[in-house]
């Protein structure tokens, strides 16, 4: 599993954008044959903050994406990737004010 150019090249916009802010500083990518997960950090010792990740066993039901909170809560979930990255967009519009 992983993520196609277009995916991946909205993710890494986002990500650059939150780097430029001063609010991430490191990010991972796992693929694995289930699922494709790009996190993001404040610090590279520290848990991730958010985790972006496509599921494709989850399309059909609720979504493949799903935006996932540092404690493992899923805070979004959707079927595209615009939707479920709108708040943390929102967030970084604010920071950025």
């Amino acid at each position: 599993m992983a993520f196609d150019r277009e995916e991946l090249n909205r993710i890494l916009d986002l990500y650059g954008r939150a780097v430029a802010a001063g609010v991430w500083r490191d990010y991972a990518m796992e693929l694995g044959r289930d699922a494709a997960v790009f996190s993001c950090f404040r610090r590279a010792t520290e848990r991730p903050e958010y985790r972006i990740e496509k599921r494709p066993s989850f399309r059909r039901k609720q979504g493949q994406w799903a935006l996932v909170g540092e404690g493992g809560a899923v805070l979004k979930r959707g079927h595209e990737l615009s939707g479920v990255l709108a708040p943390l967009e929102r967030k970084l519009v604010r920071v950025v004010e």
